[in-house]
């Protein structure tokens, strides 16, 4: 029986990687690792012959027509931001370029990355994300709102990462670091400011491992259509742990570093817009609309348990842990943590 051949775009980035090892590792499968940079890619064995390297930009798609007509599965996890022009060739225009070059009598499933920015609580696509988003959210809104009429809808599942986690602070692990996974260590320096107020907002995480293990079920399993009602004809499954609050997050954060906990102060817009205009801090008109919106979750998310997994980093605990953050041991003497 010919191997199946599944493409993952975006194959050097953190979530790329961990998806790609998780099929070499469970699947027979043959990996066609779209990528830019070759050097990236430290977590998976190049000489393994399951891997084929398609080097280039995505916008590149005609230069591997022959690859592409061989997949029968694609991971789609590549993107694109800073730049608008960039963003909307890579997000939306190469993305379409991509698919008409499959082959649609052997093509049998699409798991097409978004963010789970553009949807509400009940997974319906945010008008907002279109009037206030950044270029990276509008492209991925647009991108999104023009895939529910293509001839492949019913074959695309389009999954919604939260805030994603991945590799470690040091660098150490072989797997890239997230940009949130970066940011531990600069969250903990504004811990001193952070103990003092309270935050009335949620939020979701994931960790790349757990979205390599939904993924990667979806990808070694038959297809199925999306059968719920009013939603379109794409699969919306939202990648997250269930969500915790902020205060929840830096009371987390505050026993992992030892630190006091403080009486604190509600976060009321006003004090928003003072400490916005006091402290070295740059937003733009998404980031406004998300102080206002304040919560972002969502009824239904997609955990590896769903599936019948086991998470990988369930728990904010357990994110710190896997990125290496130093459990520190100074405690404060006499005092509740």
């Amino acid at each position: 029986m010919k191997r199946e051949q599944i493409l993952i775009t975006g194959a050097s980035g953190c979530v790329g990687q961990h998806i790609a090892a998780w099929l070499l590792k469970n699947s027979d499968a043959n990996l066609l690792l779209w990528l830019r940079d070759p050097t990236k890619l430290k977590a998976i064995n190049l000489i393994n012959p399951r891997i084929k390297l398609l080097i280039g930009d995505l916008r590149e798609s005609r230069l591997f027509i022959n690859e592409l007509s061989t997949v029968n599965r694609v991971i789609h996890t590549a993107t694109a931001w800073g730049d608008p022009q960039r963003a909307y060739q890579v997000n939306v225009k190469a993305v379409k370029e991509l698919l008409d070059k499959l082959n649609p009598d052997i093509l049998e499933q699409i798991i097409y990355f978004s963010t789970a920015s553009i949807l509400n609580k009940n997974l319906e696509p945010l008008k907002e994300s279109f009037i206030y988003g950044t270029e990276y959210i509008q492209t991925k809104a647009q991108c999104l709102q023009e895939l529910e009429n293509h001839q492949y809808a019913e074959k695309i599942i389009a999954v919604f990462p939260t805030l994603v986690f991945g590799g470690t602070v040091d660098g150490t692990s072989k797997f890239p670091s997230s940009y949130l996974t970066d940011g531990l260590l600069q969250a903990v320096k504004w811990l001193w400011l952070a103990r003092w107020v309270r935050a009335y907002s949620k939020f979701h995480f994931i960790h790349a491992e757990d979205i390599a293990f939904v993924c990667g079920h979806l990808a070694t399993t038959p297809h199925q259509i999306n059968l719920e009602p009013g939603k379109g004809a794409i699969k919306r499954l939202v990648l997250a742990q269930p969500h915790i609050t902020i205060d929840q997050a830096v009371d987390t954060l505050l026993k992992w570093e030892g630190i006091k906990k403080t009486p604190r102060l509600p976060l009321w817009g006003w004090l928003i817009e003072i400490l916005i205009r006091v402290l070295p801090i740059k937003i733009n008109a998404w980031d406004r609309y998300s102080i206002k919106q304040r919560h972002f979750n969502h009824n239904t998310i997609s955990p590896p348990e769903r599936f019948g997994g086991h998470s990988y980093a369930r728990t904010l605990e357990d994110v710190l842990r896997h990125a290496g953050l130093a459990q520190k041991n100074n405690r404060l003497k006499g005092g509740n943590i």
